[in-house]
């Protein structure tokens, strides 16, 4: 085994595609693909499984890259503390539902630990790639709603990828509408007053069913509904077409204006948000850094 073999493996996890790691190595497919497997019979485990679809960790492979990632952090302390080397760039990645408060907790984690290189990802994406994202290391952490109906599913989930689900705060729903929509101007409004407004939802690609909706009350109707993909696209249209959505509530006037504004919606349900890691793997110093920024942001 070779410190070079564990850069590959990180990388190959980092990317989630032999090709892009391969790419970014600046060496060829085969080679790296002959090195990992050379690893793998040499360690006698499966570190990565492949299929059609691509590559992912195995349960191994990920307890393997969280011990491999220890080592070169060790090494490269070495190296800076005996040669002089420059420090490699930082990297760290989140997955996470379309909230602005986990945008605000990023920010602040960049202007307090950014370094002169970094290479930080935040993915607001679907809730099953969130979750596959986390089981395959590509983020660290997730950030993701439960609730009474879809928790069993989740929790199904999470479990058979050795995850855990973390409470960040419960809430009441609300929804987000313009400043200039004819419901602003209420302390509370009902299911029954939002059917002329249009509905806007975030599309979950090919697992767009109700139990990984973002939003609270997925298996109502609407006379009109939109799917979009993108906050920005969502509060556009919220504005544009006096629109809603359905969601926590808090919002960050700083990141997003004050044209959009949360108004409580009356219904008995609740949403408990959280963020998911791996049962096995300790949040690195950076994970753990962001986790504090969310509950500074969510305070």
């Amino acid at each position: 085994m070779t410190l070079q073999q564990l850069k590959y493996v990180i990388e190959v996890a980092n990317q989630g595609s032999i090709n892009e790691a391969a790419k970014r190595l600046f060496i060829s497919q085969p080679s790296l693909s002959n090195a990992i497997r050379d690893l793998e019979l040499e360690m006698q485990i499966m570190i990565f499984e492949r299929s059609n679809k691509g590559i992912t960790l195995s349960k191994e492979g990920v307890e393997f890259l969280s011990y491999a990632r220890q080592v070169v952090e060790q090494a490269e302390l070495l190296e800076n503390r005996y040669r002089g080397a420059k420090p490699s760039p930082q990297y760290f990645s989140i997955s996470t539902q379309h909230y602005a408060f986990a945008v605000n907790a990023f920010v602040n984690l960049v202007r307090e630990y950014g370094q002169d290189e970094y290479e930080f990802a935040l993915r607001e994406t679907k809730t099953y790639e969130i979750i596959e994202d986390v089981k395959n290391l590509r983020s660290e952490i997730g950030i993701l709603y439960m609730n009474e109906f879809n928790g069993k599913v989740i929790n199904k989930l999470l479990k058979d990828a050795n995850l855990q689900f973390n409470s960040l705060f419960t809430a009441k729903p609300h929804i987000f509408i313009s400043i200039r929509n004819p419901l602003a101007k209420q302390s509370i409004v009902t299911i029954k007053q939002l059917q002329h407004y249009p509905y806007l939802s975030f599309d979950q690609g090919e697992y767009n069913s109700f139990h990984f909706s973002e939003e609270i009350l997925s298996t109502l109707t609407h006379r009109k509904s939109i799917r979009v993909n993108d906050r920005a696209t969502l509060f556009n249209l919220l504005i544009g077409l006096n629109g809603y959505t359905i969601s926590t509530g808090v919002l960050s006037a700083d990141l997003n204006g004050n044209e959009i504004i949360p108004v409580p919606l009356d219904c008995d349900e609740t949403i408990h948000i959280g963020w998911i890691s791996h049962k096995n793997v300790p949040l690195s110093k950076l994970g753990a850094a962001y986790i504090q920024a969310l509950k500074q942001v969510i305070t």
